[in-house]
């Protein structure tokens, strides 16, 4: 292979990071700065104009669970590149995944406690200990292991839903009995209910101060972390898995034809759009009703989730292989070099901007203005990390994972 066709193949990886760490933030950016419930139904808080709806629909069917399946699938792609490049040298892979994983994992702790409660660096160092023993598998082996741990999550989700139904019709049989009821109004009080107590808890305390935001994290760390590795552990598993294969298979690297690219891109999208836009259509229709909110988000959606997230990746491979050399995408590239310090530094800033120790506005922005604070972090974020990567090997974050996980301090400036 040329030295142009590597280069090339890495910033492929580069890019496509980009457009994932920035599609995180535009999904995370509602958990930011409004109640939990939220993020999965638009009328349980700020979302009661037909702009706000709008703006829900189009991130249901577009990009929730894309961006974070796209992430989960970089980083297994990652993870076995950092493996091969160490072996390469002579050094133990082992050694070098594992204690890079230890230290993303005291980060993760770190920054779900003292920062953000929204943490996904503490599941994706816990679940990329279990992916190192696909590293070494073979494509056939890494497709089957994708498919069935990707199968067993959507198998795992409808049959919590499933589930979910039995107890309401329980609850709404005729004689139910008090404790039925009772348990079906918790259940749905779990599901992000609008006007539910946890959405005025929530609200209580974004707004309060920094120790009281810190005790509440503090009490609920333990089974906040439990619950999010329980509801999507397989899922990650199976995408870090993909990962690895579209790593060795040429996907991640552009070194598949563009007409593959394309035909992957369509069929992708034809499975997947117009499912969601019934769905969203359907949730609309009824009301936003709260089982059913929740019923689409946790298991009916995620098939069909998938299937949009492999149109994206080969729609962003096709562009990439095609604009590789404008300045755009060189930005975007720059960015996913520096994601580790663009997903912190965005906690950061908007954690500042919205919880009660920084600027208050928890609560007080409508979901569709909510664009306005992506636009400047994406535009922020493409606007430093380039020039700060012409002058630096690494963003500030990863050079400090570097330097731990290594046990000694790297070379920082290009010149040294």
């Amino acid at each position: 292979m040329s030295g142009e066709a590597e280069a090339n193949r890495y910033l492929s990886l580069d890019a496509i990071r980009g457009v994932a760490v920035m599609g995180i933030i535009l999904l995370n950016a509602f958990s930011f700065t409004m109640p939990d419930a939220a993020y999965i139904n638009p009328l349980a808080w700020g979302g009661t104009r037909a702009i706000d709806v709008a703006a829900w629909g189009s991130n249901f069917v577009l990009f929730e669970g894309k961006m974070r399946g796209l992430f989960s699938l970089l980083f297994g792609a990652s993870m076995a590149l950092v493996i091969d490049r160490a072996r390469a040298k002579g050094e133990g892979g082992a050694s070098i995944h594992y204690r890079r994983l230890f230290w993303l994992l005291l980060f993760g702790l770190a920054h779900h406690l003292l920062i953000w409660e929204g943490d996904i660096l503490v599941q994706y160092a816990l679940i990329g200990m279990i992916a190192y023993v696909f590293v070494k598998r073979s494509n056939r082996t890494l497709r089957r292991w994708a498919i069935g741990l990707l199968a067993l999550s959507v198998l795992m989700h409808v049959g919590m839903i499933a589930g979910s139904y039995a107890l309401k019709a329980l609850a709404e049989a005729p004689g139910a009995s008090a404790e039925a009821r009772k348990g079906y109004g918790e259940m749905l009080n779990s599901f992000s209910k609008p006007g539910s107590k946890g959405v005025r808890e929530d609200l209580e305390t974004y707004r309060a101060d920094y120790p009281a935001i810190l005790a509440v994290r503090a009490g609920e760390m333990r089974g906040a972390i439990i619950g999010t590795i329980a509801i999507f552990g397989l899922e990650t598993l199976g995408l870090m898995v993909l990962g690895i294969l579209l790593l060795r298979n040429g996907f991640l690297t552009n070194g598949w034809e563009a007409a593959r690219y394309q035909r992957w891109a369509v069929r992708s999208y034809v499975i997947g759009i117009p499912p969601l836009i019934a769905l969203a259509y359907w949730n609309f229709a009824i009301g936003f009703d709260t089982h059913a909110v929740f019923a689409t988000w946790a298991a009916w959606a995620e098939p069909f989730k998938y299937a949009v997230m492999f149109g994206h990746a080969s729609l962003a491979m096709l562009l990439l292989a095609r604009f590789a050399g404008s300045p755009l995408v060189a930005r975007i590239a720059a960015a996913g070099r520096a994601a580790f310090s663009n997903y912190i530094g965005t906690s950061l800033v908007m954690t500042s901007l919205f919880y009660g120790y920084g600027a208050g506005l928890f609560g007080h922005v409508g979901r569709a203005e909510v664009y306005l604070f992506i636009l400047a972090i994406w535009a922020a974020i493409l606007l430093w990390s380039k020039p700060w990567l012409e002058r630096y090997r690494y963003g500030p974050f990863e050079w400090l994972w570097r330097s731990l996980s290594r046990g000694e301090t790297q070379a920082m400036r290009r010149d040294s």
